[in-house]
């Protein structure tokens, strides 16, 4: 399986990354301070897709995650709410993992708190201070990036074109460098802090990461994934961090990163204001309509949201349900073996070039699109074996199509219908089909009988 690495901006072979099919996946996660937002799910929803996919070919994952519990934000939105910092990100945890479970996100092997890692962090710490990769000024130690001469090399930028960032960087008149961030914060009032060797404080944003990821994984490891926003300066904070303590490269093999969650062109961010949560999406849409939006979207690209982009993916779902039961009533003679195993072919090609999605959705609907016509003509064999093939293709994105129970009352009136249709009755006829209609109900005339379904 290729994956394209944003480091060397190449495609990497899976099967050369992972050792005897084991494979190691570190993805960051949330900073929970707020409910997580639609935008933030894409990212999750891929990674899921992503070792859903790769144990279903028999690779063994292990997928870490972090959770970040302790950072400005939490420290901010805690003072905002009266209440502290442990207990806002406790809750705030809490609901990211209901959040989660909505999503059917279940892939997940270990989630990895900052704060259960401060004596990794710290060691992690004395070692760049040991190494000259660490000052220390006023408020705390930070990275002094002049020292790793690749820093920027993730996002292709010089250290002077590090320094204009603006993203969670930590400002200090007394820094060496604009760019150098914090890697331990001495301690303020009314400020979570832990006593350590290295001063009474707390842990940076960009420490926490490697020093969880060397405790589970050791200085090196297999697949870096996260938003495309989290490349600089984060990852390459990381990188830097990682490398210049361990001493060895790279610190990862393939870096994975996903596109934005964009609004009208603009970033879906809390900042911005143009969020949707993941607890309001779901009280208007079912949960297979995002993680179809998710998948029916080339990873590394942008997905411009909207409302009627998600009726779209609704009404794709419905007719897709719709499909599977017209299988229900098939029983002819036509075989479509040869047929399937091509799809076979084709969804794996697309999905081992670069986790293709939406090439290997695109193969499913041209499987309908082939078997529209004369899926009343299919052999009862066929048709079941193209219901499995669709079902366990799209459940490999987490998208679970529910069969659709037509009550026994319409179905009675459906039957009567088409007594009076066979018997050429055909104003009676009529009549019990406005009828099922103004019920709900749209009935078809079909070669295998009347097919009923909810009308929309």
């Amino acid at each position: 399986m290729l994956i394209h690495d944003t480091l060397s901006g190449k495609k990497e072979d899976l099967e050369k990354v992972a050792d005897n099919k084991k494979l190691r996946l570190f993805v960051c996660g949330p900073t929970v301070y707020d409910y997580i937002h639609i935008g933030n799910a894409r990212t999750y929803i891929v990674f899921d897709n992503l070792v859903r996919y790769l144990r279903a070919l028999g690779v063994k994952v292990f997928y870490l995650q972090n959770i970040t519990d302790i950072d400005n934000k939490i420290i901010r939105r805690a003072a905002e709410e009266n209440t502290n910092a442990k207990s806002l990100a406790k809750k705030y945890e809490k609901y990211y993992h209901e959040d989660e479970k909505a999503l059917g996100i279940k892939s997940v092997t270990k989630y990895a708190r900052a704060t259960a890692h401060i004596k990794q962090i710290v060691r992690q710490i004395q070692t760049l201070i040991a190494k000259g990769h660490a000052y220390k000024i006023d408020d705390g130690y930070y990275f002094d990036i002049s020292t790793f001469p690749e820093y920027g090399k993730l996002a292709k930028r010089t250290v002077n074109q590090a320094e204009d960032s603006v993203s969670r960087i930590d400002e200090n008149v007394n820094k060496k460098n604009k760019g150098d961030f914090a890697l331990w914060k001495f301690k303020k009032e009314n400020e979570p802090s832990w006593k350590t060797p290295i001063g009474e404080g707390r842990p940076g944003w960009h420490i926490e990461d490697t020093a969880i990821t060397e405790r589970w994984f050791g200085p090196q490891y297999d697949i870096h994934g996260g938003a495309v926003d989290l490349k600089f300066p984060h990852h390459e904070a990381e990188i830097a961090q990682q490398e210049a303590a361990s001493g060895k490269k790279p610190m990862v093999k393939v870096w994975m990163h996903s596109g934005f969650l964009v609004v009208g062109g603009e970033k879906m961010s809390k900042s911005f204001g143009n969020f949707v949560t993941v607890k309001d999406f779901l009280k208007q849409y079912p949960v297979e309509v995002l993680r179809y939006l998710v998948a029916a979207h080339y990873y590394r690209s942008p997905l411009d949201y909207s409302d009627g982009l998600a009726q779209q993916a609704r009404n794709t779902l419905n007719n897709l349900s719709q499909f599977l039961a017209r299988l229900e009533m098939a029983g002819g003679k036509t075989e479509n073996g040869a047929v399937l195993e091509k799809a076979e072919r084709d969804f794996s090609a697309a999905m081992e070039n670069d986790f293709n999605t939406p090439a290997a959705l695109a193969v499913i609907f041209s499987l309908i699109n082939e078997n529209q016509k004369q899926v009343w003509e299919l052999s009862r064999k066929s048709a079941k074996m193209l219901k499995k093939f669709i079902k366990n293709k799209l459940e490999l994105f987490g998208i679970g199509l529910k069969s659709v129970k037509i009550p026994l009352k319409i179905r009675r009136l459906a039957s009567k219908r088409e007594l009076f249709r066979t018997n050429k009755q055909f104003i009676q006829s009529d009549v019990l089909r406005k009828e099922i209609e103004a019920l709900g109900y749209i009935v078809e005339d079909t070669p295998r009988g009347p097919f009923l379904w909810p009308r929309e």
